[in-house]
């Protein structure tokens, strides 16, 4: 249903009932640092469980949102618990125009950053080895949802969700003359993992956050795991903070399944939850600025 405007009518929803209408549980948390505490105490949670039920703690996990992982670390240093049963999968990696990971070096490198946020300090005092951190290889991404799949699976998927609807970096599909998406949602659901072109839509929103809206230096493509490792988890959790997603949760929620948002093979998942700020539970706001 849209509105004299023409824009459907959830945009309108204020938080009561946007969680009244949600078919999967949805919290709000007052601020960022709020989320990013949540995050990092989720993970924490599930390695202590698998740990009581001496079992893999394997866990599909994204840098965006991103600072929940000093938040993980500064948990350990106060309720130290073992790390030697998780393996984390990371999402995805930028790829260079010759189909090579980007240099661990660069700014935007994903690794990069879970190595200075994460891997690298926990790895240096001794909680986590080298081969618990993965990362999918463009030169056999297929490789990737083999590796999640010998371990039965990821018991938890952390994720965030970009602008126009992906997890990880499996991207919107494409709509015919008619508007129709040109991948079904079955196609959607189990699309493996691999490199792939970029929308102009997550570059531009991308660029806002990592290069100050300098659109032109992101790069164009990306390795990432697949939809059918995603929704392959025994549990996934996701995660909104930024002030665009006001409009990305309401779809995410009130459309129904389609390729053409791919968050929204979610509502299909039979555990999971969505926690956004305050701020994202707000309606957004249609207007010149």
């Amino acid at each position: 249903m849209t509105n004299e405007y023409g824009f459907q009518e959830y945009y309108r929803y204020d938080r009561q009932q946007l969680q009244r209408v949600s078919p999967l549980p949805l919290h709000v948390v007052d601020s960022e640092v709020d989320l990013y505490y949540r995050i990092a105490l989720e993970l924490y949670t599930f390695i202590e469980e698998a740990n009581k039920q001496d079992r893999p703690a394997v866990a599909i996990l994204p840098v965006g949102p991103v600072f929940q992982y000093r938040r993980f670390r500064d948990l350990l240093a106060r309720r130290l618990i073992d790390l030697s049963h998780l393996t984390c999968f990371f999402m995805d990696e930028y790829v260079d125009t010759k189909g090579k990971l980007i240099a661990q070096e660069q700014p935007l490198s994903f690794r990069g950053f879970i190595e200075r946020e994460f891997a690298g300090p926990l790895i240096t005092t001794g909680f986590l080895k080298r081969e618990q951190i993965r990362f999918p290889d463009p030169e056999n991404p297929s490789g990737y949802d083999e590796e999640i799949a010998a371990y039965g699976g990821a018991g938890l998927c952390q994720a965030g969700v970009g602008i126009n609807g992906h997890l990880a970096f499996n991207e919107a599909a494409g709509v015919d003359e008619r508007g129709n998406p040109l991948v079904s949602v079955e196609e959607c659901a189990t699309l493996p993992s691999r490199t792939l072109s970029l929308s102009p839509e997550t570059r531009i929103t991308n660029s806002h956050t990592a290069l100050s809206g300098a659109f032109e230096h992101m790069p164009t493509r990306a390795v990432t795991v697949g939809m059918a490792s995603i929704l392959a988890s025994e549990k996934i959790r996701v995660y909104c903070n930024r002030p665009w997603q006001r409009s990305v949760i309401r779809k995410a929620l009130c459309e129904p399944p389609t390729a053409r948002f791919p968050v929204t093979l979610l509502q299909r998942h039979s555990d999971v939850e969505f926690t956004i700020t305050r701020e994202v539970a707000e309606p957004p706001d249609f207007m010149l600025a």
